[in-house]
């Protein structure tokens, strides 16, 4: 990678790091699927930027909502 190439997006490390681990294609879909509710919950905030406050926010909307 060059000083021009953007390092890769966060659904895209999760995705390799998945693939690495020998995840099934089914579990990897619904994992990045996950992933991704929790982001557009949360108004596309990185995760990293976000921690335990945030998960029981989404866990409780969850289970309130859903």
């Amino acid at each position: 990678m060059d000083a021009n190439t953007p390092p890769p997006k966060f659904l895209d490390q999760t995705r390799d790091l998945l693939r690495t681990k020998h995840y099934s294609i089914r579990t990897e879909t619904q994992y990045l699927q996950w992933i991704k509710r929790f982001i557009l919950f949360h108004g596309k905030k990185h995760p990293r930027e976000m921690g335990a406050p945030e998960v029981e926010a989404f866990l409780t909307h969850l289970a309130a909502q859903r």
